[in-house]
C-alpha cells in the first residue's frame, strides 16, 4: 500500500495548502479512484460525477478504450516534438477533420492554448486575406465569455478576479452583449477591421446561458455577409454534451473556426485543437505557430479513440435524452420550490439558479450537501450550481441522482 492510499482527505487537503498555489478553491473531497459516472474518496466513498471535469469527461471516467490507446502508445513512443513526423499524428488528423467536417487541423494541448491559436490564426487572416492594416484587426467577444485565463483572454473577461492585477491588458478585442445580434451588427456595420467573432454557443462558466433559437445562425449570417470569421469556442460544449456533436450544429452553423478541447481526450490526456478550412489555416506557415507537445502520438492515439466512443456509445443521443428527463423532472420540482428559480441548459450541459444572492453561501452550502448525499457538483458565479455528469449515465442513474438532487434541496427550502 502506497503513501498516498493510505493518506485521510484532511490529510491530502493540508498538503494541497501547503505546498500548491491557492489559485483554485476546490470542494473538501479527496478522490482516489473514478470509473464511469462514479468516483470515490480516499476513504472509500462513492458518489455520482456530476461536473465531469468541466465536461471533459463526457465518455466516464477510464473508459477502458481510451485509457488502452493510451497505454499502449505511451509504451511505443510518447514524444518527438514536430522536428519529426510520427505515425499517428497524420492519421488523427486525417480521421479528426473528416469527423468534424474541416479541410485542416491545428493540434495543441489545452483549452485556453486552442483559443489563444484561433485568436493568432483569425488575426492573421485578417490581415493576409482580407486586407486589415496590420496592427488594427479587432475580434468581437461576448460579456460574460469564458474561454481560458491567458493574459490575452483575461484581457477580454468581465471576471474580475480573473484580471484583477494582471494588467497590463492585450487590445483588440470589442465585448457585446451575450445573445444580441442586433448589438454585433451595429459593431460589424461601424467598423471595417472586425476580424472575427469569438462566441461560446452556449456559455458554461457564466451559468449554463443558453441563448435564443435562431441565435447562432444569425450571427453567422451576419459574420458572412461582413466577411468576418465566426469561431465557436467549443471546448465545454462539443463533443456531444449537448446532444449534438457539436453545440453549433444545433443551429446548422458551421464555424469557420472550431475550437475543441476537454472530451477530445475523454479527461485522459490534454489535448486540443482547432480546425479551420484551407483558405483560412494556410496562413499559417513553419515556425509562426507551435507546441512541443502539440500533436504528440499519446494525444493523436488518445483523441481517435475518444471520438471513436462517443459515435460508437451514441453519446449524443444518450444526452439528448437524458437532458430532457432531468430538466421535465427538476421543472417539477422547481414550480413548488422556493430555494430554486429555475433549471436550464441542453442535453446534459444544465445548471439550476439557487434563489439567493451571488454573494451568498447557500449554492456552496447545497453543494456540501450534496455531497453529503453522494453526488458532486460545484457552484459557479455564486448561486448557480452546475450539473454536467459523464454521457454514459443511464436512466435509472440519472433518476437516482434526481432524486439525491431534490431531497437535497429539500433540505434547504424555507
Amino acid at each position: 500500500m502506497t503513501v498516498l492510499e493510505r493518506m485521510t482527505s484532511q490529510e491530502a487537503i493540508a498538503l494541497e495548502d501547503r505546498y500548491g498555489a491557492h489559485n483554485y478553491h476546490p470542494l473538501p473531497v479527496v478522490l482516489h479512484k473514478g470509473e464511469g459516472v462514479y468516483v470515490w474518496d480516499v476513504e472509500g466513498k462513492k458518489y455520482y460525477d456530476f461536473l465531469s471535469a468541466y465536461s471533459a469527461v463526457n465518455q466516464g471516467h477510464c473508459h477502458p478504450k481510451i485509457v488502452g490507446a493510451m497505454v499502449n502508445q505511451a509504451q511505443t513512443l510518447t514524444l518527438t516534438s514536430r522536428a519529426f513526423y510520427n505515425d499517428q499524428l497524420g492519421p488523427y488528423e486525417k480521421y479528426l477533420t473528416a469527423y468534424f467536417g474541416f479541410d485542416k487541423v491545428l493540434p495543441m494541448n489545452t483549452g485556453a492554448e486552442a483559443v489563444e491559436t484561433a485568436i493568432k490564426l483569425c488575426r492573421k487572416w485578417a490581415y493576409e486575406k482580407k486586407g486589415i492594416a496590420e496592427q488594427e484587426a479587432q475580434i468581437i467577444v461576448c460579456e460574460g465569455n469564458f474561454h481560458g485565463r491567458t493574459t490575452t483572454i483575461i484581457s477580454f473577461s468581465n471576471d474580475a478576479s480573473a484580471r484583477k492585477n494582471f494588467g497590463p491588458y492585450t487590445p483588440g478585442f470589442i465585448k457585446i452583449p451575450y445573445d444580441d445580434t442586433a448589438a454585433l451588427e451595429r459593431v460589424l456595420s461601424s467598423s471595417d477591421n472586425i476580424a472575427g467573432f469569438l462566441v461560446e454557443p452556449i456559455q458554461g462558466e457564466a451559468g449554463v446561458y443558453v441563448p435564443h433559437e435562431g441565435y447562432l445562425a444569425k450571427a453567422k449570417a451576419l459574420c458572412e455577409q461582413h466577411n468576418v470569421l465566426f469561431i465557436a469556442d467549443e471546448v465545454q460544449t462539443g463533443i456531444a454534451r449537448t446532444g449534438k456533436l457539436l453545440a453549433v450544429q444545433h443551429e446548422n452553423v458551421t464555424p469557420d473556426i472550431l475550437v475543441l478541447g476537454k472530451a477530445l481526450s475523454g479527461g485522459v490526456y490534454p489535448v486540443s485543437a482547432v480546425l479551420a478550412n484551407n483558405h483560412i489555416m494556410d496562413v499559417i506557415k513553419p515556425g509562426q505557430h507551435g507546441s512541443t507537445f502539440g500533436g504528440n502520438p499519446i494525444a493523436a492515439a488518445v483523441a481517435v479513440a475518444a471520438l471513436e466512443v462517443v459515435k460508437d456509445e451514441k453519446l449524443a443521443e444518450n444526452a439528448v435524452y437524458l437532458g430532457n428527463l432531468f430538466r421535465e423532472k427538476l421543472g417539477e420540482y422547481v414550480k413548488s420550490s422556493n430555494i430554486v428559480t429555475l433549471v436550464r441548459g441542453k442535453g446534459l450541459l444544465n445548471a439550476i439558479v439557487i434563489n439567493d444572492t451571488e454573494d451568498s453561501s447557500t449554492a456552496w452550502d447545497i453543494c456540501m450537501a450534496l455531497r453529503d448525499n453522494g453526488l458532486l457538483a460545484k457552484p459557479t458565479h455564486g448561486n448557480i450550481i452546475r450539473f454536467a455528469p459523464p454521457l454514459v449515465m443511464t436512466e435509472a442513474q440519472l433518476l437516482d441522482c434526481v432524486s439525491i438532487i431534490t431531497k437535497t434541496l429539500q433540505q434547504f427550502e424555507r
